[in-house]
């Protein structure tokens, strides 16, 4: 079983909501999901895989400025700020400290329902306790 974790973190890092796709699924499936649970923010961080207009026009609507490099296969490219783009290493730095608990590093939970609800459980003892 193979499950991917999306993630929206705050400023400094810490974990605010999160969405579990399925492995296979493209990433843009986790940027609808969690669409809707942005916070204000002025930027949004993110990898190439939420490059999409889409999400991107959803983002302005928001009034939240993406930050999000181009894919490869971009016919045009994107503008965005590299050095603002550097500090999603916050972002890193968190999944690496979920990983710290090893119930959620070996993945013991075969329900994604229970895997979901120990990273929630994570996340609330090293983050916001």
């Amino acid at each position: 079983m193979n499950t991917k974790l999306h993630a929206v973190t705050d400023a400094i890092g810490r974990p605010v909501s999160f969405f579990m796709s399925a492995g296979q699924v493209s990433d843009y499936t986790g940027a609808a999901a969690l669409l809707r649970s942005l916070p204000e923010a002025d930027w949004l961080i993110a990898d190439r895989g939420y490059d999409a207009d889409w999400f991107r026009d959803a983002l302005k609507d928001n009034e939240i400025k993406p930050c999000i490099p181009g894919r490869k296969a971009r016919k045009t490219t994107v503008k965005y700020d590299k050095r603002r783009y550097k500090r999603r290493n916050r972002i890193e730095i968190m999944f690496g400290r979920l990983k710290d608990w090893r119930r959620i590093a070996t993945r013991y939970d075969r329900c994604p329902t229970v895997f979901l609800s120990a990273v929630a459980l994570a996340a609330t003892v090293l983050f916001w306790l």
